[in-house]
């Protein structure tokens, strides 16, 4: 090249993928995956449960006003956030595990991305037909009136599957019949039409036109599951020992053709366009796709299945010559996905115990430093908190308050003689009291006495406390 001619593009645009339908146990499973989950997330706002009068009765709730997160019995507060990281740290976890065992399988059948992608194509394969369809309508430069007609419907299609996403996801976040009606009549909040707006696009976007440009350039996670697989990790791939030389030639006992007759059959139906025979590639999703390809393939030729499947590359060396693969759980049981496994348990015990002794009350005690401590006409030294007393019930309770600690101190709650508290249902309420200690008393002239704020609920007994310091003269 002279130094006259330009310097060659880095840039290649994008070539659209338009995998081919197929059929096969793997298809079939996938298609379970989609109906599942996407059943979930579009049903799961509309389920009602009954908390009593005073609560709200969706099922799943993440109502940020009051700041609760709400998940049929379960009930979960602003200081209770360590359930939710335990939750994430289990999902990583769960990750993990399943990287390690079967590579990307996350990747390819559960993932958002890959669910809201095959029902695009389902749709697309729908209103435009099968592959060799759909190419010849990009292929085809002039937009005529059937063009554009199978163009606009798809994307409408696509456009009300957005809406849908979007609006399903506002849901989680209100009240679903209440919003659905506002935002029908436009009286809802504008961060609602915001939000639906923005999730309609996205998921227009990636879906629709995006697709594997996300798994492979977008998404971090191809780039990290290396980390969590090794030799006998269970991932796609071909068996090359037995279907190289491969050809279209016909298949007798003198031939030197592998299984593999190159139909490209693998490459038409995997929807991020790579080539299986080609080895392991950051790119493949674990969707399997190019197995029920393969193996209808084979069926048809009369050779056995499984030129491509689920293997190990430690299996590699034992079937070139002749010996039995380790059978499967060999593969998935070892110390790295039991060491998960263990981790992931752990952590899920530890949640469930956790939220099996939780109280039904709680308090936290704030002291007021400002000032540290006021000194009264008979020379008593008061301490003034911020008591917030937490009432978990759905129904109000009488909460009585208590101090332990030097017999010679006190307490009060400030706007009333008694030592009680009418806390109303599902609410936490700050409570301003005073500790008192006499003149001549030990905490009066130390610098700082530990003591303890108790808390009980005069209808069930349960009690609660907290340790803080009262803080006297000093000297």
């Amino acid at each position: 090249m002279s130094d006259s001619d330009p310097a060659p593009s880095l840039y290649a645009a994008r070539e659209p993928i338009f995998p081919r339908r197929v059929s096969g146990p793997f298809r079939n499973l996938k298609w379970i995956i989609l109906i599942v989950t996407l059943g979930i997330y579009y049903v799961t706002p509309w389920i009602r449960w009954d908390r009593g009068p005073s609560l709200p009765d969706q099922a799943v709730l993440l109502d940020m006003a009051n700041r609760r997160f709400y998940f049929f019995w379960i009930e979960i507060w602003p200081h209770e956030f360590y359930f939710v990281a335990g939750l994430l740290i289990m999902a990583g976890l769960g990750l993990f595990l399943f990287t390690s065992a079967l590579g990307r399988v996350w990747c390819g059948y559960a993932c958002p991305q890959t669910v809201w992608t095959d029902l695009f194509i389902l749709v697309e394969r729908w209103i435009e037909g099968d592959r060799n369809a759909r190419l010849r309508l990009h292929r085809q430069e002039k937009l005529d009136f059937r063009k554009a007609r199978l163009r606009v419907t798809k994307w409408a299609v696509w456009f009300l599957i957005g809406l849908a996403t979007g609006g399903a996801w506002v849901f989680y976040f209100a009240d679903a019949p209440t919003l659905a009606r506002d935002l029908v009549t436009g009286n809802a909040h504008p961060i609602a039409y915001t939000t639906m707006l923005i999730l309609t696009g996205t998921t227009f976007f990636f879906g629709g036109f995006a697709r594997e440009q996300i798994c492979i350039y977008a998404c971090p996670w191809p780039r990290i599951q290396a980390a969590m697989m090794d030799e006998d990790t269970l991932v796609v791939g071909y068996r090359e020992w037995r279907g190289e030389p491969r050809g279209k030639g016909k298949r007798t006992a003198d031939s030197e053709l592998g299984d593999c007759i190159d139909c490209m059959a693998c490459v038409n139906v995997c929807p991020v366009g790579i080539d299986i025979r080609d080895g392991q590639q950051l790119e493949c999703i674990t969707c399997a796709l190019c197995i029920d390809a393969c193996d209808d393939m084979m069926a048809k030729i009369g050779k056995p299945r499984g030129l491509i499947d689920y293997m190990a590359l430690s299996d590699e060396a034992h079937e070139r010559s002749g010996e039995p693969a380790k059978s499967v759980w060999k593969h998935i049981l070892r110390p790295r996905t039991i060491m998960y496994t263990a981790l992931w348990a752990l952590v899920g015990f530890g949640l469930l115990f956790a939220l099996f002794i939780r109280s039904d009350i709680d308090l936290t005690v704030a002291p007021v430093r400002n000032p540290t401590f006021v000194t009264l006409s008979d020379g008593t030294i008061r301490n003034t908190y911020d008591v917030r007393l937490r009432n978990k019930h759905g129904e109000d309770r009488l909460f009585k308050l208590s101090l332990a600690g030097d017999p010679a101190m006190r307490l009060e709650i400030e706007g009333t003689k008694i030592d009680t508290v009418n806390v109303t249902a599902d609410t936490a309420q700050l409570t301003r009291v005073y500790v008192l200690a006499p003149r001549d008393s030990g905490p009066a002239a130390a610098e700082a006495t530990p003591v303890r704020i108790w808390v009980e609920d005069l209808s069930s007994g349960e009690r609660a406390y907290k340790d803080t310091t009262f803080n006297g003269r000093g000297n």
